[in-house]
């Protein structure tokens, strides 16, 4: 049992490092072939790539905030997410298959977003994704990874036995 459950702590480990390190060269590649605040059209009507920071969180929220202790605060919350969902996903609590991929995706995509706001004090997004009048906040890949992994943490919820640690299920 011990063989199988290392296995899947390295996947899952994998997973989460996958995630920032897409999430990372993807920025690192829109921040040196774009200009900030640019945007090239990719599907017309549907998908454009921009060069956007975002200071604040989620949808902009705290973006126009002047606080600061914004950063700091955004930071601390972030890293003590990560810390939780560690410990999680260590002591196999975060459900079954797909809390524990839930669980590494948002790990992945937390950490990219921390970097930047480390390194540069703001998130780099770039994907801006519209339909007709309808548009969506521009995002990551890391956002995307984290939006993802809460479909799926929701899913396990969801589920029967939703509350069992992996290892206790038959």
């Amino acid at each position: 049992m011990t063989g199988a459950t290392d296995r899947s702590r390295g996947l899952l480990a994998l997973l989460s490092l996958a995630v920032l390190a897409a999430d990372q060269a993807s920025k690192y590649a829109v921040s040196r072939l774009t200009a900030p605040g640019s945007m090239r059209e990719l599907i017309p009507g549907v998908l454009n790539l921009v060069h956007t920071s975002n200071p604040g969180v989620a949808f902009g929220f705290l973006a126009d905030s002047e606080m600061p202790w914004r950063g700091p605060v955004l930071i601390l919350f972030s890293l003590a997410v990560m810390c939780m969902i560690v410990w999680l996903l260590a002591t196999h609590r975060a459900g079954g298959a797909f809390g524990e991929c839930g669980m590494a995706l948002v790990l992945g995509g937390a950490a990219g977003n921390v970097l930047d706001r480390l390194m540069l004090s703001s998130v780099t997004d770039f994907i801006d994704f519209h339909i007709g009048s309808y548009h969506w906040y521009t995002f990551n890949v890391a956002d995307s990874a984290i939006v993802i992994g809460a479909g799926l943490i929701v899913i396990e919820v969801l589920r029967d036995g939703r509350h069992q640690p992996r290892q206790e299920r038959a």
